[in-house]
């Protein structure tokens, strides 16, 4: 796995994924609502890992290192 989300990207994807996920705390006494904040899980984790599946499958590359050998 290369490294494909860069700076501001990885920032980004970090605060919304920690947003969505404070809504199954905000949202946990709606019936079934609070399942929509667990969709913080995918841009938060992508954004910790500085991977995206999405952007490799689209060709995609965020980061200034972009091919460095």
């Amino acid at each position: 796995m290369k490294v494909n989300v860069g700076g501001i990207d990885k920032i980004l994807r970090i605060a919304v994924g920690i947003v969505l996920l404070s809504l199954t705390f905000i949202l946990k006494s709606e019936s079934g609502l609070w399942l929509w904040g667990l969709i913080g899980i995918v841009p938060l984790a992508t954004g910790l890992m500085g991977w995206c599946p999405a952007y490799t499958l689209f060709g995609i590359n965020s980061c200034p290192m972009r091919d460095k050998k």
